[in-house]
């Protein structure tokens, strides 16, 4: 199995255009334009999704409208922003997310009404677990369960909300974008066999396509789809359009 795959930088990250980001609120949209520009390039029997943290977010929130992907890999992802930002505020004190939905909720809700009066922008309406409901793509979540960054309960959220399209893998010691540090053989394995199970196949070329999701980041450094294209032997290396 070949892989071509496409990195682009994210909305306001990067030398990619924009003023700030928005959770995947427009970056959703985004993937799917750069989906058609995948197809157009040429034809594919598959187009295969990856994302690491905001980039599991946004890829997650893609599939709600963007039905092509024949699976998807989204590690370390949030939930829902707001869920997420009591997360944050309590990190802020190092306290758990208690501080942040009771004694700071306050705060975090100025903070999204700000947003909604500065942006026009409703970051509450960010919620990766909305979007999955009703979508008939593939999806594996990634969550390490070492990981003080996004609570791996996120992930669980997310597939409670449609358990029968969504498997779990939570990766023990793993911390945050970390299953391919923690467990890299397995991850391989793992990763490498959704795509072979949800391949379309056929008797021509099996070339495919690898849509990676990773802002900015040190995820987009030194996460798996790097791993996974070198292990691959992939038909051209990385390819990054900014």
């Amino acid at each position: 199995m070949a892989f071509a795959v496409l990195v682009p930088d994210s909305r306001a990250q990067g030398e990619s255009g924009g003023e700030f980001q928005t959770c995947g609120l427009k970056e959703s949209d985004d993937v799917h334009r750069w989906f058609d520009w995948l197809v157009m390039q040429q034809d594919s029997r598959c187009v295969f999704g990856v994302g690491e943290s905001m980039g599991a977010a946004i890829l997650l929130q893609s599939v709600e409208k963007e039905s092509r992907f024949c699976a998807v890999v989204a590690e370390s992802s949030f939930a829902s922003f707001r869920q997420i930002a009591y997360v944050r505020a309590g990190q802020l004190f190092q306290a758990g997310t208690w501080l942040g939905k009771v004694a700071l909720r306050p705060a975090v809700e100025l903070a999204f009404l700000y947003g909604r009066l500065t942006r026009g922008i409703n970051f509450a309406d960010a919620s990766p677990e909305r979007s999955v409901v009703g979508s008939r793509v593939p999806i594996l979540l990634i969550p390490g369960l070492a990981d003080d960054n996004i609570p791996p309960r996120q992930s669980v959220w997310i597939r409670a909300h449609n358990p029968a399209d969504i498997v779990l893998w939570e990766v023990p010691n793993a911390g945050h974008c970390g299953a391919v540090s923690a467990a890299g053989q397995e991850f391989d394995t793992r990763v490498l066999g959704w795509f072979r199970s949800h391949g379309r196949a056929s008797n021509g070329d099996w070339f495919k396509r690898v849509l990676s999701c990773a802002p900015a980041s040190r995820c987009a450094a030194s996460g798996g789809i790097s791993h996974l294209t070198s292990e691959a032997e992939s038909q051209q290396p990385c390819a990054y359009f900014q």
